[in-house]
């Protein structure tokens, strides 16, 4: 295995998808109506949630992930122009 180069903390998170969005707002649900559930366990009935639930519940989460996808993509594209400038300006 390739060692891990060293991750920039100034660099963009990454963009979420619908189903983060649904799990973050779903998991204490589950996790109340499943107290004694693993985290593994709750991953998986999250899961379950996600494939039964109706694609216009899922509206609200694919909405916000499309948002996310471009913020992710308007924060790399800037992180990558200060990225190239530094270099350039290291490397004259």
């Amino acid at each position: 295995k390739k060692p891990k180069g060293k991750k920039d903390k100034n660099a963009p998170k990454r963009a979420l998808s619908a189903y983060m969005f649904f799990s973050q707002e779903w998991r204490e649900r589950v996790k109340t109506e499943n107290p004694d559930a693993s985290f593994g366990e709750v991953g998986k009935l999250l899961g379950q949630r996600w494939k039964e639930l109706p694609e216009d519940d899922k509206k609200p989460f694919v909405d916000r992930a499309a948002k996310d996808k471009l913020r992710h993509e308007q924060e790399k594209e800037a992180y990558d122009v200060r990225a190239l400038s530094h270099l350039s300006l290291h490397h004259n």
